[in-house]
């Protein structure tokens, strides 16, 4: 009889296996004598507000101050958020990671008052206090704070539009206790013959199934759903956007999209000239189409076909040993110092790699200033998760360059480039696997790997940024956006972007109701850019000779500024302008010369 596969415990995984949680804090009792220390400084906090205004000496120890408190924070979250992870289960780790999420929002309370006091400041006195020697560390900070002067409210005003805060968010909390709590799907008939309930985990697996009846069958029964409920949707929706309209109008931006670049300090220019170059290189996407509805071996291409893989699956059988040692050799063109301190992070404990009963799913990069990144994986013996392993490798190494070579105040980078060294990785990791390939099989699989990506995040993303765009203008000139208005414009974006290649399902034309980005207005478009600019970067570094030595240097230089310097200059420095559309027409040869050689192979079989 057969032994059943039962998932370990935590302490059944081997030490070798498990993360450095002891870097961190040794045990909970130093846990807790660090929570008390931040209770106490916290209470120094009444200390400062309202005398910002004294010195430029009173308003560098105000900042001071700050760093010592959110060095402290982030280490006792780090710690709560790790053993969690471990182990959901676990009352104790539970308990922790509560204590410190409710002293975060109250060091977050305490401090509200520096920003608009800071902007209260008189302009000859800002300019003053700029001279001064104590707060010269700290002018970027400050000058990105009073960027914001000419979108600032009084106090008073600010402090009543952050009271609709609760009220704000409102409509996205609705719609995802409605898409993750209430909303119920039909059953289908799966590849067995058996009655299956759809649901959100399992929708892709079956739009991947090889069974076109079972992918049509849970199409039409998920768009089913959100058909019957489209217009309490549409008024989420419409109530999301409109929030963002009314954020923008009382601080006085010229637009919602203005205001939300505005953060990153991105123009409107980038967004819209990712819409266009993307628009102008469809006709390789309609090719992609094309060889896919070959390789699918249909009469025509549905909407249903799109995530169908092109060619059967290939057994891959890594072991976690084998998917660092692959991953390294892949990384080896980033230079030895990178692979040597990659090296030297996962010997000192950086990824807890196997699954365990409680343990968090999924994979993420976590981490602190003053400490080392750590990744947390759930590795199987596949490619995918091979992959994973460079994914999060990359965003832990940008971390740690960041980390190593800037001061606290700059150690974080946007979440506009967060993308961008991953994907460097992931595209390093397809190019290293392509070369040393052994069968024609192998290589078509990780083609449509990367041919896959490629759609669902530049195709498919600039396409949700567009419709966006679409939405929050027709709202800002006081049109209604319906249920009906929605889909016409959904449904349009999706003939313009699929072209003739594709069979028009009236569904599509509901699947805005599916996005919960919708509801984080105007930030899909930075997954098409992050990749776009990961795909240049990458490309310069395998270019090999002087250029290809200079690229990874200036990479190199990039992953270390941190927050230093605004996410388009960071890429500049790396040799990328996302402010031209010279790097998404880059990533677009790139995407046709793959789509070639997947052809090339095809037709060889």
């Amino acid at each position: 009889m057969m032994k059943e596969k039962t998932i370990p415990l935590r302490k059944d995984i081997p030490t070798k296996y498990k993360w450095n949680i002891k870097s961190v804090y040794l045990n909970r009792h130093q846990w807790e004598a660090d929570f008390k220390r931040l209770t106490d400084l916290l209470a120094r906090a009444k200390d400062f507000q309202g005398k910002l205004g004294e010195s430029a000496e009173k308003l560098a120890e105000c900042i001071e101050y700050q760093e010592e408190l959110g060095k402290l924070l982030d280490k006792l979250y780090l710690y709560a958020s790790m053993k969690q992870d471990e182990d959901n289960n676990d009352a104790q780790a539970q308990s922790l990671k509560s204590k410190i999420q409710g002293l975060a929002v109250r060091a977050s309370t305490e401090l509200a008052f520096f920003t608009p006091e800071l902007l209260a400041l008189d302009n000859e006195l800002i300019d003053e206090y700029m001279k001064a020697d104590c707060l010269q560390p700290y002018l970027r900070m400050l000058q990105d704070i009073l960027r914001f002067r000419p979108y600032t409210l009084s106090a008073e005003e600010e402090r009543i539009v952050a009271m609709t805060g609760e009220i704000a968010e409102g409509a996205h909390n609705i719609f995802s206790l409605f898409n993750n709590a209430d909303l119920q799907f039909p059953t289908i008939t799966n590849e067995k013959g058996e009655q299956e309930q759809l649901s959100h985990g399992n929708y892709i697996r079956f739009m991947e199934s090889p069974n076109r009846n079972v992918r049509k069958s849970a199409f039409e029964a998920l768009y089913s759903q959100y058909g019957k409920y489209r217009n309490s949707i549409a008024a989420m929706l419409n109530t999301s956007v409109q929030r963002e309209i009314f954020s923008s109008k009382v601080h006085k931006y010229p637009s919602a999209l203005f205001a939300s670049l505005y953060n990153d300090n991105i123009s409107v220019s980038v967004y819209e000239k990712l819409i266009r170059a993307v628009r102008q290189n469809l006709p390789v996407f309609f090719e992609y189409l094309e060889v896919r509805k070959d390789a699918l071996q249909v009469d025509e291409l549905h909407f249903y076909d799109i995530y169908a893989p092109l060619v059967p699956e290939v057994e891959w059988d890594l072991s976690y040993e084998d998917a660092v040692k692959i991953v390294k050799k892949a990384l080896a063109p980033l230079g030895e110092e990178y692979v040597a301190d990659l090296t030297a992070g996962l010997k000192a404990g950086w990824v807890d790699v196997f699954e365990n009963k409680g343990k968090t799913s999924g994979a993420h990069s976590t981490g602190i200033y003053g400490s080392h990144p750590f990744v947390l994986l759930n590795h199987q013996p596949d490619l995918n998760s091979v992959f994973t392993l460079a994914h999060e490798l990359g965003h832990s190494m940008h971390s740690y360059y960041s980390w190593k070579n800037q001061p606290y105040t700059y150690a974080y980078y946007r979440i506009f480039v967060a993308e961008v060294a991953s994907t460097v990785n992931e595209i390093l990791l397809c190019e290293y696997l392509l070369e040393n390939a052994t069968t024609d099989k192998e290589r078509m699989s990780i083609l449509n790997r990367y041919l896959e990506e490629f759609r669902g995040t530049v195709f498919r993303q600039t396409m949700f940024a567009e419709f966006e765009k679409i939405i929050h203008e027709k709202a800002e000139q006081g049109e209604p956006l319906t249920a009906q208005s929605l889909s016409d414009i959904y449904f349009k974006l999706n003939r313009d972007y699929f072209g003739k290649n594709m069979h028009m399902d009236e569904e599509i034309a509901l699947e805005w109701a599916r996005i919960p980005h919708f509801y984080r207005d105007f930030y899909v478009y930075k997954y098409a850019t992050g990749f776009c600019a990961a795909q240049a970067l990458a490309s310069g570094i395998l270019q090999g000779g002087k250029k290809g030595e200079q690229a990874r240097q200036n990479y190199l230089k990039f992953l270390a500024g941190g927050g230093s310097m605004d996410p388009l200059d960071l890429l500049r420095l790396a040799g990328v302008d996302m402010e031209t559309p010279k790097p998404i027409n880059k990533a677009m040869q790139e995407f046709a010369r793959k789509l070639e050689m997947f052809k090339e192979l095809q037709q060889k079989q």
